[in-house]
């Protein structure tokens, strides 16, 4: 029989939560300035991994927002100064009884607010055309924005592919897989045997072929796309280092007083599988962006040889959908009266506060900008001359901070059980072939599996509790809130997350 041919439905956007937050940064100027310097600020700890996101899209429309945002505020700082004159000029003719000073002095500061209002609104209409574009634009939705720095972009890319990651060492009692959402689920498989050959067709038993860890790691990351039969699968060999032990790793810190490199040379990230270093060891990361990046689903797989016995150390972890907040794009008034009334609205209602605002807002910036240079420059002081040692390691990451479990619905939820259980067999069905291509008797495999096997996921509704392992080794999902959404605790104490 042919294959069937029916008709396309619409799909989600593979890109659809870059776009989501590339359009949003144009539309909040606090996501947009917490993005900017999240992604291309000087810093000396990594940033988490990309997880779906478009890192360098991203920062680009941040950077385009943000100056859009600043030249407005240095226009309006120009003109609540003329304002100021206006006033002063309008009050010095009354009392000297010039009346064509006054006068002067009176229509002046109509035309600073009129110029004042007419900036504001074509700013808000910059923005929302902006945000619409790149929201739902054909094209690549970096090229809708002009590049940063070179050296930053190139690092952005560079993460794109990480296969090392520093993670803070207060993440070290809890989880080295700082960023990846929720956890699911945290266990070490039964161990089985595999010193024993397996028999021959004939009689007698076949010579056992020689493996390691690093063997049975690449075979898994090479054939688990197709056993699970989730396309799209990334898989790659990670090593996650404690953030104060980086340094040690000079190809990964090359220099103490900059960021981290998210990427080493292959021979490290094996010899973390067979020799884990001092606070140093390599995961096979197994990572499935849902339909339109809504969901993620990340497998982190350690595979323990110890012989005669061999084991997975295994966690699991999703990412929600973002939150609510960015759902402003879909909201703009697209009609043109209803565009032009809101932007009117917008430009009349903001037209004061941002006025009046603008050259505190300008101070305040370039206040704060001034106190995180002298206090990064004295920490890199202490570091060259005090032999400080710095915790280079990342405490989260940009897509799990912005999820949300209120917005996760029954596709979602299912989706997400379906990516786990469908990885954690092909990590069955990936070992059991690979330990009969070297000629191990899986008898003891076959027993380890079917308890492995009983294993199930439950995600449902609002993750508020930790994660409970039930009778079966059923695994209920009552867990610590979401991911930290920007305003949460990061942000409280100074981290610089975005607010609602």
């Amino acid at each position: 029989m042919g294959a069937r041919t029916l008709p396309a439905l619409p799909q989600y956007r593979k890109d659809g939560v870059t776009r989501r937050l590339c359009a949003a940064v144009h539309l909040d100027e606090q996501f947009a300035r917490w993005a900017d310097r999240e992604l291309t600020g000087d810093r000396l700890t990594s940033p988490g991994l990309t997880l779906g996101i478009n890192f360098v899209a991203l920062a680009r429309h941040a950077r385009a927002a943000v100056v859009r945002r600043d030249t407005l505020d240095r226009q309006l700082t120009w003109l609540a100064a003329a304002l100021g004159a206006a006033l002063l000029t309008a009050g010095w003719g009354l009392a000297a009884g010039l009346g064509s000073v006054a006068v002067v002095g009176i229509y002046g500061p109509l035309a600073v607010l009129g110029a004042s209002w007419w900036l504001i609104h074509r700013a808000e209409s910059q923005a929302r055309d902006a945000a619409r574009a790149v929201f739902l634009g054909t094209g690549k939705a970096e090229a809708l924005a002009p590049p940063v720095r070179p050296e930053a972009e190139a690092w952005l890319h560079e993460l794109k592919r990480a296969n090392a990651l520093p993670y803070a060492d207060a993440a070290a009692l809890t989880t080295p897989f700082v960023g990846s959402g929720t956890k699911i689920k945290e266990v070490v498989w039964q161990p089985v045997d595999v010193s024993r050959p397996a028999e021959a067709p004939g009689g007698g038993t076949l010579p056992l072929r020689p493996f390691d860890a690093v063997d049975l790691h690449t075979y898994v990351a090479r054939e688990m796309e197709s056993i699970a039969g989730l396309a799209g699968l990334r898989a790659r060999n990670r090593l996650y280092v404690i953030g104060s032990h980086a340094h040690l790793l000079p190809e990964l810190v090359p220099d103490r007083t900059a960021r981290p490199r998210a990427q080493l040379p292959k021979q490290l990230v094996q010899a973390g599988l067979l020799t884990p270093g001092a606070g140093m060891r390599t995961h096979l990361c197994l990572e499935r962006v849902g339909e339109g990046g809504r969901v993620v689903v990340s497998m982190y797989l350690r595979a323990i040889l110890h012989r005669p016995h061999l084991t997975w150390e295994v966690a699991a972890y999703v990412i929600p959908p973002l939150d609510g907040r960015f759902d402003r794009v879909d909201r703009l008034p697209v009609a043109p009266f209803d565009r032009w009334w809101s932007l009117v609205g917008y430009a009349t209602s903001r037209l004061w506060p941002d006025l009046r605002g603008a050259p505190g807002r300008r101070r305040a910036r370039r206040r704060r900008a001034r106190q995180d240079a002298r206090a990064l420059a004295r920490r890199r002081r202490e570091i060259t001359d005090q032999h400080l040692l710095v915790d280079h390691g990342a405490d989260g990451s940009v897509r799990a901070r912005l999820g949300d479990w209120a917005q996760a619905g029954y596709a979602e939820r299912i989706d997400a059980q379906d990516y786990l259980f469908r990885l954690q067999q092909g990590v069955l069905v990936a070992t059991e072939r690979f330990l009969k291509d070297h000629h191990v008797d899986t008898s003891s495999f076959d027993r380890a599996r079917q308890v492995i096997s009983t294993q199930t996921y439950h995600i449902s509704g609002d993750i508020t509790g930790p994660s409970n392992i039930g009778t079966g080794g059923q695994i209920t999902v009552n867990g610590p809130p979401g991911p930290q959404g920007p305003g949460g605790p990061a942000a409280a104490q100074g981290q610089g997350g975005p607010t609602p």
